[in-house]
C-alpha cells in the first residue's frame, strides 16, 4: 500500500451515486438461479418472455409459464432419464432461439452447471472444451452436429439432445422457416449422431417425473453455476468458474445502476449479442427476465440486415450491442431513416466504444448510448456509466455498487491519480477461479483482487476510462501508444466504416503503428487518413501504414481481433526471413 491508497479507499465515485443507485446492497434473497426464475415465472406468467425473431419477421414465443414448465421437465429428463448427478456439467450449443431460455434453465433446475459454447466453435475448440468441462451432456442445434461427430469419441459425453432454430415456433411457421433453412439455404448438415430432439427429451423428462425442488436443494451461493470459457488475460481458453452467488449478486449491482430506468413487466429489449457470450447471458437474459421482460431474440446480427424486423415490429425499449454493431446500424438508411420511437437507453460493451458511434446513435435515435465494462472473470459487469445526470460520455462510468477498483503498476503499486495502470477490482462478482487451472487462477486473482490486464486511467470525480488492453499497448521510440485512441480518431471520418490498429516491429523505432480500415466511402484515400490522424495525433502515434479491409476479423460478438491481425504480419514476415 501506498500514500495513494486514499485514492481508491474513498471512492470517490460515490459522489455519482445520487439517489438513484444504492451505495451498497443486501445479500440477495434467492438461494440460487432457479429459485429467482421461479420467482420470475411466478410473477409473470401469463406474460410473453421470449420471442425469436427470423431476419424474415417469422417469429416463435414462449411465455414466462412456458418457459418455466419445459425447463422443470428437462431438469427431470436429465436427472431421471439420464441419470446425471448434481454438480454434473452439461454443454449448451446454440444461437439465439427459444431453445436457449429452456435448455440453461433446464440445466441449472437440474442441479448440474451449464457450459455456455460458442456455436461456431472448430471440431477442435469443442473438443478442447468439452473434455476440459467433462461435459456428460450436450444440449446442441442441428446446423452444428456434423462437428460434434466429429469429436464426440474424444469427450465423456454420453447423452446428445439436439434442437433447431425454429423449435417451439407455431406448427404452420416451424416447418417453414426449417424448411428454408434446410432445403434453400441447405445450413442443415446430415449426422449420423444418435442423439434426442428437444421436444422428446421434454416429453420423457414429464413421462419420468421427479421432484424438481430436491435437485436444488443443496444448492447455495458458493455452488457452481456456470463455466464460462474465456481466453481470459492469459492463454488457451479456460473455463471461468462463476457461482449462483456470483451471478445474483452481479444481477443486482447492474440493476443497481439501471433500475430507475426498467419498468418491471413491462420492457422489451432486444438481443442481437449471443447469449453464450456473459454479456448477454447475465444482462440481457438473466437481469431482463428477472425484470419480467420481453425479450427480442435474433439468432445472429450479420448481416445487420437480420435486426430490421425486430427492431421495426416490436417496441425495442432496451438493447445491448458492442461498437461494431451500433456503427453498422448507423450505416444503415432503414434504421437511420425511422429509427425506433421507444428506446429509453441502450448499453455498450464488449470492447471501447468510439466516440463518433456514440454521438451519431444520440442524435439519430435520441436515446443515450451507456458505456459499460467487465470480463467473464467478473460475471461481468463492473462498471456502468450511471443514466442519472452527469453521466460522462468517453468512459467506462463507475463502479457497480459493492465493486472496489483500484490502478497498478507492474509491481502492485497504487499509481498516482490520473496516471494509466492495470486495473484491479474486487467484489462479490467475481469468479471462484479457473476450472482445473490454480496455476492459471494464481496469476489473476491476489489478496481478493481479480487483475484484469486492462489499463485505465481515473479522473479526480471517480470516473475511468479504459486506455487499452496491456497485451495491446504499443511501444514507439519508449512511448506508449494505445490503439483505443487512435481508432477512435480514425473512425470520427465519416467515411470510414471501422478501424482496427496494431504495432508490427520495426528496426528503427521498435514498433510502428499501423492502422487497417474499412471504408464506407469508396473515395477515401490513405493520404486522407493521415491528414486527419496529423491534424489530431502527435507524430509518434501516427499510422506509418494504413491498409484497407474489405472486412476486419472478429469474435462471435462483434469485438475486433487485433491479434489476428497482429499474427498476420508476422507471419507474413516470418516468410520473407
Amino acid at each position: 500500500m501506498t500514500s495513494t491508497d486514499s485514492v481508491y479507499l474513498g471512492k470517490p465515485w460515490l459522489s455519482h451515486y445520487g439517489d438513484t443507485i444504492p451505495h451498497t446492497l443486501p445479500t440477495p434473497s434467492a438461494r440460487h438461479l432457479p429459485d429467482m426464475a421461479r420467482q420470475a415465472a411466478q410473477r409473470f406468467a401469463s406474460q410473453t418472455a421470449f420471442t425469436c425473431v427470423m431476419p424474415n419477421g417469422m417469429y416463435g414465443s414462449l411465455s414466462y409459464a412456458q418457459v418455466d414448465e419445459m425447463s422443470d421437465a428437462l431438469a427431470r429428463y436429465l436427472r431421471e432419464v439420464c441419470k446425471l448427478a448434481a454438480g454434473d456439467r452439461v454443454a449448451v450449443q446454440m444461437p439465439n432461439c427459444l431453445s436457449y431460455p429452456v435448455t440453461l434453465l433446464g440445466i441449472l433446475k437440474a442441479g448440474c452447471v451449464a457450459v455456455n459454447t460458442n456455436p461456431l466453435y472448430t471440431a477442435d475448440e469443442m473438443a478442447h472444451q468439452f473434455k476440459d468441462s467433462g461435459a456428460k451432456a450436450i444440449v446442441v442445434v442441428d446446423l452444428f452436429a456434423d462437428k460434434l461427430e466429429a469429436i464426440l469419441s474424444q469427450t465423456a459425453i454420453q447423452h446428445v439432445v439436439i434442437t433447431r432454430v425454429p423449435e417451439f415456433f407455431p406448427p404452420v411457421v416451424q416447418p417453414i422457416v426449417y424448411g428454408v433453412m434446410k432445403h434453400w439455404n441447405r445450413l442443415i448438415p446430415a449426422h449420423g449422431l444418435k442423439a434426442t430432439r428437444l421436444p422428446e427429451a421434454l416429453a420423457q423428462g414429464r413421462a419420468a417425473g421427479g421432484d424438481v425442488q430436491a435437485y436444488v436443494r443443496d444448492l447455495k451461493h458458493d455452488s457452481l453455476a456456470l463455466l464460462q470459457y474465456t481466453g481470459g488475460t492469459t492463454g488457451v481458453a479456460k473455463g471461468a468458474m462463476l457461482s449462483h452467488g456470483n451471478l445474483l449478486w452481479n444481477l443486482d449491482q447492474m440493476l443497481g445502476m439501471v433500475r430507475s430506468h426498467i419498468d418491471e413487466g413491462k420492457e422489451v429489449v432486444l438481443t442481437a449479442l449471443p447469449l453464450y457470450h456473459i454479456f448477454a447471458f447475465t444482462v440481457n437474459f438473466l437481469t431482463m427476465y428477472r425484470m419480467g421482460a420481453r425479450n427480442i431474440l435474433v439468432p445472429s446480427p450479420r448481416p445487420i440486415q437480420n435486426l430490421q424486423r425486430a427492431l421495426e415490429n416490436y417496441k425495442i425499449t432496451w438493447l445491448t450491442g458492442v461498437n461494431t454493431l451500433y456503427n453498422a446500424l448507423m450505416h444503415e438508411e432503414w434504421f437511420t431513416a425511422f429509427p425506433p420511437k421507444h428506446i429509453k437507453a441502450a448499453g455498450g460493451g464488449g470492447a471501447a466504444m468510439h466516440h463518433a458511434v456514440v454521438k451519431h446513435w444520440e442524435d439519430v435515435t435520441g436515446a443515450p448510448l451507456v458505456e459499460g465494462y467487465g470480463l467473464t472473470e467478473s460475471s461481468p459487469v463492473a462498471c456502468f456509466q450511471p443514466l442519472s445526470s452527469g453521466r460522462k460520455v468517453d468512459t467506462i462510468g463507475i463502479p457497480a455498487p459493492m465493486t472496489e477498483i483500484r490502478l497498478v503498476d507492474d509491481d502492485g503499486h497504487d499509481v498516482a491519480l490520473g496516471a494509466p495502470g492495470e486495473l484491479i477490482l474486487r467484489g462479490p462478482q467475481v469468479m471462484q477461479g479457473y476450472w482445473q487451472r490454480p496455476e492459471e487462477t494464481a496469476k489473476v486473482l491476489k489478496d481478493g483482487w481479480l487483475y484484469t490486464g486492462d489499463v485505465a486511467v481515473m479522473s479526480e470525480d471517480g470516473t475511468f476510462k479504459i486506455v487499452d488492453r496491456k497485451k495491446d499497448m504499443i511501444l514507439v521510440s519508449g512511448f506508449n501508444v494505445y490503439p483505443n485512441e487512435i481508432e477512435d480518431v480514425i473512425t470520427q471520418l465519416d467515411s470510414v466504416m471501422e478501424a482496427a490498429v496494431i504495432g508490427v516491429p520495426d528496426a528503427k523505432t521498435g514498433e510502428a503503428v499501423r492502422a487497417y480500415v474499412v471504408k464506407a466511402d469508396d473515395s477515401l484515400t490513405a493520404e486522407a487518413v493521415l491528414a486527419h490522424c496529423r491534424s489530431k495525433l502527435t507524430a509518434y502515434k501516427m499510422p506509418t501504414r494504413i491498409e484497407f479491409r474489405d472486412e476486419l476479423p472478429k469474435t462471435p460478438i462483434g469485438k475486433i481481433l487485433r491479434k489476428d491481425l497482429r499474427a498476420e504480419v508476422l507471419a507474413t514476415m516470418n516468410k520473407k526471413g
